[in-house]
């Protein structure tokens, strides 16, 4: 089954007409996006949009063969006009199927937004998935085969991933593919970057895929650190690095810190943004939780699970640091690296970067400096990718 993107941004186009945002100032030539829409063999297309012939002339491909017209979401502003020799555009009713002469089935699939989904099967059996902008999809099977392509919202709606992760409709030979992209999407070497952290990828408009064909799925890093100072950004840059993954544990090294109301805020605004899918353990214990089979594991953070492992050895005591403390540190230290070294699952940690400020007036300060320093290098050191978050701009240091 080929498939030929006529369009891969949001129903507005990117750039957005009359915006002078960022990402629409430099949505320029290849980086411009036409409104999503999907040609399957020639007898399929998936959302009219304007200028959907010359579009699929400029890919060396005709609309003369379409045999169905199918609209995956409410198309606002002025109708579109219909080409010469196409059929007017319909919906499948949620949970139909439309057989096609050809041997295409298309199965139209409920979504928690509106519009619809379709399934489309080929006349040799396989599969893709395309979702409308801004949908997911609603009451899944708990099992399913895993899809061939899967095209959806991926930066709108990372959750529609991690459902059809669940039910394994996305497994790890899917290829996914970003459609309906936006102003709100990051430009450039940024969004691939992003959508690599999905496992999904962006094409241009005009690129011609071929469903169950092998492809270079990016592959999701396993041990990932993120660094950053304070309100930089780096635990919602954690976060939405794994938001696309279902039944991820959030471990809290902090603690509630009872009668700190402010504390809680913080709390409270970190529990609110994540997904509702996600369960949380308060613990610094994390060796054996990277020990342990399991969903990925979001650490947020090392700074906090530093200084609870100083106050064990007490550190803070100029005298007990040297007379032992510095040894007991560093051995815990190496049993988490060691732990984070060995670990089989996929795991996301956040820490603060606090060495390019101020020296700290006091010992136990700078102490606790050097060794937060100390703990990144060797935590990175066992990460496949590692990232510095600045004003909330991610930059790769590794991978």
């Amino acid at each position: 089954m080929e498939l030929t993107l006529l369009g891969t941004g949001a129903p507005e186009g990117l750039p957005r007409p009359g915006c002078p945002c960022a990402a629409c100032a430099t949505a320029l030539g290849g980086a411009a996006r036409a409104a999503t829409a999907l040609l399957v063999d020639g007898v399929l297309l998936l959302d009219l949009t304007p200028g959907a012939a010359f579009a699929a002339a400029r890919s060396g491909h005709s609309l003369g063969g379409v045999r169905q017209v199918l609209l995956s979401h409410p198309h606002d502003g002025p109708s579109v006009e219909v080409p010469a020799g196409l059929p007017q555009p319909g919906r499948v009713p949620d949970g139909r199927e439309l057989a096609l002469l050809t041997g295409h089935r298309v199965r139209a699939v409920a979504m928690d937004h509106p519009g619809t989904g379709y399934e489309v099967a080929g006349p040799d059996g396989e599969r893709l998935l395309y979702l409308p902008p801004g949908g997911a999809p609603a009451g899944l099977p708990d099992e399913q085969p895993a899809y061939e392509m899967v095209l959806a919202d991926v930066v709108g709606r990372p959750d529609a991933l991690a459902r059809l992760r669940a039910t394994g409709a996305i497994g790890p030979t899917t290829d996914v593919v970003a459609v309906h992209l936006g102003h709100e999407v990051p430009p450039g070497a940024e969004l691939a970057r992003r959508l690599a952290a999905a496992g999904a990828r962006a094409v241009p408009d005009g690129t011609t895929l071929v469903v169950g064909a092998y492809e270079d799925v990016p592959d999701v890093p396993r041990r990932t650190l993120v660094v950053g100072g304070a309100r930089s950004g780096k635990s919602v840059e954690a976060e939405r690095r794994l938001e696309a993954f279902p039944e991820v544990l959030y471990v809290a090294t902090g603690g509630t810190r009872n009668g700190d109301s402010e504390w809680a805020d913080r709390v409270s605004a970190h529990r609110e943004r994540r997904p509702g899918s996600w369960s949380t353990a308060e613990t610094c214990d994390l060796v054996p939780l990277l020990t342990e089979n399991g969903p990925p594991l979001l650490i947020d953070c090392l700074s906090l699970w530093l200084t609870y492992a100083m106050d064990e050895v007490n550190a803070w005591d100029d005298d007990e640091w040297a007379g032992g403390g510095e040894r007991a540190l560093r051995k815990r230290v190496a049993e988490l690296t060691d732990a984070v070294r060995a670990t089989r699952r996929t795991v996301v940690a956040v820490s603060n970067e606090v060495g390019s400020g101020i020296v700290p007036a006091t010992a136990s300060g700078r102490r606790y400096r050097d060794e937060l320093g100390r703990l990144n290098a060797a935590f990175a050191a066992e990460c496949e990718h590692v990232l510095m978050v600045v004003a909330g701009q991610a930059l790769t240091l590794r991978g």
